[in-house]
């Protein structure tokens, strides 16, 4: 039975919180800030390449690549929200859009950094206590404890005063504003910690299959993400869990 679970099941299971973890993520600024964004796959991008180029050409541990990756999508998210913070709606979500596909055109074309569609081959595992990772089964238990960690933290941040402002901003910015609250700086912060959870996947994508290319991040990914927070709930923190599970192990099912 362990080895059946630290196969294709497990694999599955990894894959399925992978997407819990991205599609919280997600729900900060779509479920929380009411403002569509089509473009997550773009910061799940700059993780991913981030954690990937800093094993490949420095040595650079999962862990601290981790918390760079997260570091510089964190940045990348208020670089691309703070000239957006005007608008909403459809104009908000052609911006989005354009910042995915921008990212993935520079991973495509800037050969002499990311190898363009050669993709970048050979990324190191995690390791602890020095052991690499080997099979399914450490990446599920490490992507459980993130994702949990992730849940506590969202639900917590959800019922905090930063919460409450983002949800105010979500049902009527004009009155949230006139009631005294920096929509602006909330607008950045949701950015910023939106894209900087995007990034953490990203990375940990990139050490758990050890071989990105830009091919993984299409527009259709941001897509999926979306439909999975859509179908559990915009703003819903347990709806984002259901509509991932859902959806990944309705991919998997109807796969053949």
């Amino acid at each position: 039975a362990l080895v059946g679970f630290n196969g294709y099941v497990c694999h599955v299971a990894v894959l399925g919180l992978l997407y819990v973890t991205l599609a919280l993520g997600l729900n900060v600024v779509p479920g929380f800030t009411g403002l569509l964004d089509l473009g997550y796959v773009g910061f799940y991008a700059v993780g991913a390449y981030t954690a990937g180029l800093l094993s490949l050409n420095y040595g650079v541990s999962f862990w601290l690549a981790l918390l760079l990756a997260a570091l510089n999508g964190a940045i990348w998210g208020v670089l691309r929200g703070a000239p957006t913070l005007r608008l909403t709606g459809d104009y908000f979500a052609i911006v989005t859009f354009g910042f995915s596909e921008l990212v993935v055109m520079v991973a495509k074309n800037e050969t002499w950094l990311t190898r363009g569609p050669m993709g970048l081959p050979g990324i190191a595992p995690p390791s602890a206590f020095g052991a690499s990772f080997r099979g399914e089964i450490p990446f599920y238990y490490l992507i459980l404890t993130l994702a949990v960690l992730l849940i506590v933290s969202m639900r917590r941040i959800a019922n905090s005063r930063v919460g409450r402002a983002w949800f105010a901003i979500r049902e009527d910015e004009v009155a949230a504003e006139a009631c005294g609250i920096d929509v602006a700086r909330y607008k950045v912060v949701a950015f910023a910690l939106s894209a900087a959870i995007g990034a953490s996947a990203g990375a940990f994508y990139a050490h758990w299959i050890t071989f990105i290319s830009p091919g993984t991040f299409q527009f259709w990914e941001s897509v999926l993400i979306l439909c999975m927070i859509v179908l559990g709930g915009m703003g819903s923190i347990p709806g984002s869990l259901l509509g991932a599970v859902i959806l990944v192990s309705l991919s998997e099912v109807l796969r053949s």
